[in-house]
C-alpha cells in the first residue's frame, strides 16, 4: 500500500466514526424505539461518541497504569502516525491475536446494539481501529493489527451479539435480571446500550428461529504424547478442560433463510484453567460465519447452504499457537441416510492472514507473520438422541510475510500446521451426555536455512456434556417426521 493510498484510506474508515453528524434525521427530534425491522431508532451518532470516549479512556488507563511511553501520544505523533504507511509490530502474540479481536468486538458491539446493521457496522470498526493507531499510540500504525483488530473484530463482535440476542429473545417481551446478565457478560457493549439508553434500544435483534446445536463439555484431559523439537514450554500431562460449542442456523429448517451476515454460524471456545501459563489457558477460539451465502437441496434428504464465510481462529495446544483471521469458500449441509440417521458436514478452503509460532518465550515473541492458506473439513454422524460420532480436521499453510522479533527473524521459511479430532458423545437422559474426543496437533516449520522443526501434541479427554434442547442438533425437514421426534 502506497502512503498516499494509506492516508486516503485513513480517512474514508475514520470518517465511519462520524457518519451520525451528516445522517438526515438523526438529530433535533425525538428518537424512536429501535425498530429492527425498518431501521427506525438505530443511531448513527451514539456509537461514533461511544467509541471515541472508549479509545480515549483505554489511552488514558494505559498510559498511567502500563508503565510504557508507548501511550505517550500526542499531536506530533498523530500527524507521524497519519502519514506513516503501517508495518509489522513486536507485540506479544497474545495481545496481537486475542487482545486486539476481542478489542474490535467492542467497536463492533457498539455500533450494531445502537441499530447499525453488519456491514455499517464493519465501517465503525475499522475506523475505530485506526483511530487507535493513529491516535491511541504514538509507535508506527499495524497492518496486522488493523487485520486483528478492523477484521476478526467484526466476526467475534457478531458471533457474541447474536448468542447474547438469542439468550434475551428466549426471555420473552421483558427478560429477566440473569438473561440481562449473561447478554452482557457475552457482549458487554449490548448490555451497556440497553443499561445507559433504556427503551430505545431494548428491543432484543430477532433471529428468526434458527436451527441450533448447543453443548457445553465440561472434562478431564490426559496428553498422551508430545515432541517438541523447538525451545518451547514443558507440556502438561494432566489438566481440566471447558468447551462450548454453538452451530446457529443449521440448514433444513422450513421457513429459514440466510439474508444476513451470520445467519449461519460456528462458535467455539475451549479453556484449560490449569495450563501451564495465563496466556495459553485459552486453548481454542474457532468463529466462522456466513457473509454472503444461498441455501440449496438436493432431493428431499439433502439440505445445505453456501457461500462466502468470514472466519477468525486461534489454537494454543501447549507448545505451539497459530491464528487466523481469514475468509473462505464453503458449505454446511446435513443427509437424512436414514428414519433417524442424519450426517451432518462441513467443508472450506480459502486464506487468511495471522501468525504462527512456539510457545518458547515468556515475552510470547517468537513468531512469524504470514498469509495462510487454509482448509477445514468436519463431519457428524448423528444417531436419533442417542449419540453423535463426530470427526474433523484443519490445516494452515502459513507463507511468512513479517516477524514478530523472536528467533529465526531473518531465516523464516514457512509452516504446515494441522488439527484433527475424533470423538463419541453418548446422551445418558435429559440433556445428560457423556463424552471422550482424541485431538492431535502438529507443526512442521521449515526455515530457510535452518533444519526443520517438528512438534506435535497428542490429548485425550473424558467429558461431561451438557446439551440444548435440540440434543445433537439434527434439523427434520421432511414430511411427516416434523414434530413426531
Amino acid at each position: 500500500m502506497t502512503m498516499l493510498t494509506w492516508r486516503v484510506a485513513s480517512v474514508l474508515c475514520a470518517g465511519a466514526l462520524l457518519l451520525g453528524l451528516v445522517v438526515p434525521g438523526t438529530v433535533g427530534a425525538e428518537p424512536p424505539v429501535l425498530d429492527w425491522d425498518t431501521g427506525a431508532g438505530k443511531s448513527y451518532v451514539i456509537p461514533a461518541a461511544e467509541i471515541a470516549a472508549f479509545l480515549f479512556g483505554l489511552n488514558q488507563v494505559n498510559r498511567h497504569v502500563s508503565g510504557e511511553t508507548d501511550y505517550d501520544s500526542e499531536p506530533d505523533t498523530w500527524w507521524k502516525n497519519f502519514r506513516t504507511a503501517p508495518g509489522f509490530d513486536r507485540d506479544p502474540f497474545g495481545i496481537n491475536q486475542l487482545g486486539h479481536p476481542y478489542q474490535g468486538s467492542v467497536y463492533y458491539g457498539l455500533a450494531r446494539s445502537a441499530g447499525l446493521n453488519y456491514w455499517e457496522s464493519l465501517l465503525y470498526t475499522i475506523g475505530g481501529s485506526v483511530a487507535w493507531e493513529t491516535f491511541g499510540e504514538k509507535t508506527r500504525p499495524s497492518a496486522n493489527d488493523h487485520i486483528a483488530t478492523g477484521i476478526a473484530g467484526t466476526f467475534v463482535g457478531e458471533a457474541l451479539f447474536r448468542m447474547a440476542s438469542l439468550l434475551l429473545e428466549h426471555g420473552g417481551e421483558t427478560p429477566g435480571f440473569w438473561r440481562e446478565l449473561g447478554a452482557a457478560v457475552l457482549s458487554p457493549p449490548t448490555g451497556f446500550n440497553r443499561l445507559v439508553f433504556g427503551e430505545r434500544f431494548r428491543p432484543v435483534f430477532p433471529s428468526r428461529d434458527p436451527a441450533l446445536f448447543v453443548r457445553l463439555r465440561v472434562g478431564a484431559t490426559l496428553t498422551t504424547n508430545v515432541t517438541n523439537e523447538a525451545p518451547s514450554v514443558a507440556a502438561k500431562r494432566q489438566e481440566g478442560s471447558l468447551d462450548y460449542y454453538m452451530t446457529y442456523g443449521l440448514p433444513g429448517k422450513p421457513g429459514y433463510r440466510y439474508t444476513r451476515p451470520f445467519d449461519f454460524f460456528l462458535f467455539e471456545f475451549t479453556a484449560v484453567p490449569n495450563a501451564t501459563s495465563a496466556a495459553n489457558a485459552i486453548e481454542n477460539v474457532t468463529i466462522r460465519g456466513l457473509l454472503l451465502g444461498k441455501d440449496y437441496d438436493v432431493g428431499d434428504d439433502y439440505r445445505g447452504v453456501w457461500g462466502l464465510f468470514g472466519g477468525y481462529e486461534y489454537l494454543s495446544p501447549q507448545v505451539f499457537r497459530v491464528a487466523s483471521t481469514n475468509l473462505s469458500v464453503g458449505t454446511v449441509a446435513q443427509w437424512w441416510l436414514t428414519r433417524t440417521l442424519a450426517l451432518q458436514g462441513m467443508a472450506f478452503a480459502g486464506i487468511g492472514f495471522g501468525a504462527a509460532g512456539t510457545v518458547g518465550d515468556q515475552d510470547e515473541r517468537d513468531y512469524h507473520y504470514g498469509v495462510i492458506p487454509e482448509g477445514l473439513l468436519s463431519l457428524r454422524l448423528i444417531a436419533g438422541e442417542l449419540a453423535m460420532l463426530e470427526a474433523s480436521g484443519r490445516q494452515y499453510h502459513v507463507i511468512g510475510t513479517g516477524s514478530g522479533g523472536g528467533p529465526g527473524v531473518d531465516t523464516f521459511g514457512r509452516e504446515v500446521i494441522n488439527r484433527g479430532t475424533v470423538g463419541l458423545t453418548v446422551r445418558v437422559f435429559g440433556p445428560h451426555a457423556i463424552g471422550l474426543h482424541y485431538v492431535v496437533s502438529s507443526r512442521n516449520a521449515t526455515p530457510t536455512n535452518r533444519r526443520e522443526t517438528h512438534q506435535t501434541v497428542e490429548t485425550v479427554t473424558l467429558s461431561y456434556n451438557f446439551l440444548g434442547h435440540s440434543r445433537f442438533g439434527a434439523v427434520e425437514w421432511r414430511a411427516g417426521e416434523i414434530g413426531a421426534r
